[in-house]
């Protein structure tokens, strides 16, 4: 064998090393494993499914599901500092509910605070939407045009479009960063309004279900991204 000849074997072992479908079932996980920690602690907010397998073209989507799944359980399971969870409709990195006090004071970072009315407006707007503001202030029963511009201004929620009758008003519903910051999955990880019940203080507890998520949610701060990500 020439010395081309050899150069050429070695760039092709090489290759054959490098590539998932051809590597042994064991290294293929481990190395799976490797890549996504790297991009959801370089991503620091959520990172979609559908994401992490278009950035990942040698996986399978199924794999990179288990894999998912593997490192959040053995992260739980390992009493670690930090979680991998569903927020948002994504996967992400999201420090350690029982570390909280310490990761606020290295971060001087406030919890999220709402008024009653900012978090009933915003309750009516999770559970309702999409909605115009009439409704919302049919339903809350007082005008609620200042409390909107808050939501809006702190990107909890946003307008949709314009609902399809006589004035075309506003349509507003809940932002992917009002997911992230009561750390949801999706709107269906609150509570039902058929398990809120119907009654006159069911607004009442739809507040106070989101006031619950945003408690929980400020005592796990997700790190930021490396420095230079």
């Amino acid at each position: 064998m020439g010395r081309e000849d050899e150069e050429n074997s070695r760039g092709t072992a090489f290759e054959a090393a490098e590539d998932p479908v051809s590597a042994p079932p064991g290294s293929l996980s481990k190395r799976l494993r490797s890549i996504l920690e790297s991009l959801l602690f370089a991503a620091g907010d959520p990172v979609p499914l559908a994401k992490l397998v278009q950035v990942l073209p040698g996986y399978e989507k199924r794999d990179i599901v288990r894999t998912l799944n593997e490192l959040a359980e053995e992260y739980s399971r390992q009493e670690r500092g930090f979680r991998l969870q569903q927020v948002a409709g994504g996967w992400q990195f999201r420090t350690s509910r029982a570390n909280a006090e310490f990761v606020k004071a290295l971060l001087a970072q406030r919890p999220v605070r709402l008024t009653r009315a900012a978090l009933e407006t915003l309750a009516v707007i999770a559970y309702r939407q999409p909605v115009t503001r009439p409704e919302i202030e049919a339903i809350r029963g007082v005008d609620v045009d200042a409390v909107l511009t808050t939501l809006s201004e702190r990107r909890l929620v946003r307008v949709l479009g314009r609902k399809d009758v006589v004035g075309r008003p506003l349509l507003y519903g809940t932002t992917p960063e009002f997911l992230e910051t009561f750390g949801l999955k999706d709107l269906a990880s609150l509570p039902t309004l058929e398990e809120l019940g119907s009654s006159a203080d069911a607004l009442e507890r739809a507040a106070q279900a989101v006031e619950a998520a945003a408690a929980a949610a400020s005592s796990e701060p997700a790190p930021p991204a490396s420095e230079g990500e």
